[in-house]
C-alpha cells in the first residue's frame, strides 16, 4: 500500500491542483527534513570551534527548521481534513508508520532551539516540552502495537526504520535536560525524572531491535538500495542515549542536591559520563558498518528519495553526544573528532537538502 499509487492528475482534478496533490500524498516521512535542519542547526551551536557567521547560521537553520515544520503541519492538518482515508492509510502501511515518530522529534529540535537562541523563551518550551513527551509516548508504544497487530513484518524485510517511533522517547529525554536547569528546583526535579523515566522507556528496546537488526544482515544481506540510507539509523538511539545520560547526569547533582538527594546526583553524573562513553563506543561500531554499508551501495547506484534525510539526523546527535562527552571529560581528541563529525554532517544536509529542493521543483519527488 503506497500513497504512490494514488495518480497525481487525479487529485488535480478535484480543484487546486499541485497544492491539493501535495495535501493528499502528504506522509509523516517529510517531517524527517524539521529532524536533519534542526539537529544541524544545534550541532553548529554546540562546537566549541570559532567559526566566523557559525552562530547566525545555526539561528538561521532553526528558523528555517520552524518554518518548514509549521508548512508540513499545515499540510498534515489538511490531509485529515480534506483526505481522512488517506491520513488513516498510514496507520496501516508497515513502512510509512514508522515516520510517526519522526513528528515528536522534530518538535524536539525547535524546542532545544527555543532553549538555546531565545532567551526569555522558557515558559514556552516548558509546556511545548511536555506536548513532545506526550506525543513521544503515545508513539513509542502505539507503534509497535499497530506492527503486533496491523501490519505484516518478516525479518528479511526489517530495516533500521523500526527504530524511528522509538528512539523518539530519548530525544525528549535529552531535550528535557536542557529545559530542567532553567526551572525552579520543584520543575526541574519533576523533568529530570521525567528524562530519565523517558530515556528507560526508549532506549533499552532501541538496542533490542539492533541486536535483531544484526541477525537479519547476518542472514538476509543488506536492504534494497531504496533503504540504503536506513543503516545510518543505527546512530540515532545510540548518539541519543549518550546524549541524554551526558546531560541529565549533569543536571543531576544540582537538581537533585537541592531536592534533598545529594549523593544519588553524584552518583547519577557518574554514571553519565561512563555510560555515555561506553554507547559512544558502540556508536562507533554502528559508524563504521554505515560508512561501509553506504559504499556499497554507492558502488551499486543509491537512487535519491526522502529516505536520505537518514544521512542527517543520526549523524547529529552522534555528534551532539561527542561533543557533550568532550566536554564532560575535558578530553580534546573528541572535540576534535566532533568537528569533524559537525563538517561531514553540514556537507550531507547541504546535498540532501539541494536534490529535495531539486526534485520538488522538477514535481520529481
Amino acid at each position: 500500500m503506497s500513497f504512490a499509487n494514488v495518480p497525481i492528475a487525479e487529485t488535480g482534478r478535484l480543484g487546486g491542483g499541485r497544492v491539493l496533490a501535495a495535501v493528499r500524498g502528504f506522509a509523516p516521512n517529510w517531517f524527517t527534513a524539521t529532524m536533519g535542519t534542526g539537529g544541524l542547526s544545534l550541532a553548529l551551536h554546540a562546537t566549541p570551534l570559532a567559526i566566523p557567521g557559525r552562530e547566525g547560521a545555526a539561528e538561521a537553520l532553526w528558523a528555517l527548521n520552524i518554518a518548514l515544520f509549521a508548512i508540513m503541519s499545515a499540510l498534515y492538518a489538511a490531509q485529515w481534513l480534506l483526505f481522512p482515508a488517506e491520513a488513516r492509510r498510514v496507520f496501516t502501511h508497515p513502512v510509512l508508520s514508522m515516520f510517526f515518530g519522526a513528528i515528536p522529534m522534530g518538535l524536539a529540535t525547535i524546542i532545544n532551539g527555543l532553549i538555546a537562541y531565545v532567551p526569555g523563551a522558557i515558559p514556552l518550551a516548558q509546556p511545548l516540552w511536555w506536548l513532545d513527551v506526550a506525543l513521544s509516548c503515545a508513539t513509542g508504544l502505539g507503534v509497535p502495537y499497530l506492527m503486533f497487530t496491523r501490519h505484516e513484518h518478516r525479518l528479511e524485510r526489517m530495516t533500521a526504520v523500526w527504530l524511528i517511533p522509538i528512539v523518539a522517547a530519548e530525544v525528549a529525554a535529552a531535550s528535557g535536560a536542557l529545559l530542567a536547569p532553567h526551572l525552579d528546583p520543584a520543575r526541574a526535579y519533576e523533568v529530570l525524572l521525567t528524562g530519565y523515566v523517558l530515556w528507560a522507556f526508549s532506549v533499552p528496546l532501541a538496542m533490542s531491535v539492533l541486536a535483531i537488526l544484526f541477525l537479519r544482515l547476518a542472514l538476509h544481506d543488506l536492504p534494497e538500495r531504496e533503504f540504503g540510507a536506513s543503516g545510518w539509523l543505527a546512530l540515532g538511539p545510540i548518539g541519543t542515549g549518550a546524549l541524554g545520560l551526558v546531560l541529565l547526569g549533569g543536571d543531576a547533582p544540582t537538581i537533585f542536591a537541592a531536592n534533598g538527594l545529594a549523593g544519588v546526583g553524584d552518583v547519577a553524573n557518574g554514571l553519565g559520563v561512563i555510560g555515555g562513553l561506553i554507547l559512544w563506543g558502540y556508536g562507533l561500531w554502528w559508524l563504521g558498518l554505515a560508512l561501509l554499508k553506504t559504499g556499497r551501495y554507492l558502488s551499486d547506484g543509491l537512487p535519491f528519495n526522502l529516505g536520505w534525510w537518514a544521512f542527517t539526523f543520526p549523524l547529529a546527535v552522534y555528534t551532539l553526544g561527542t561533543f557533550a562527552l568532550a566536554r564532560a571529560t575535558g578530553l580534546g581528541a573528541l572535540a576534535i573528532f566532533g568537528d569533524a563529525l559537525a563538517a561531514a554532517l553540514a556537507a550531507m544536509w547541504a546535498i540532501v537538502a539541494f536534490r529535495t529542493a531539486a526534485m520538488l521543483a522538477a514535481k520529481a519527488l
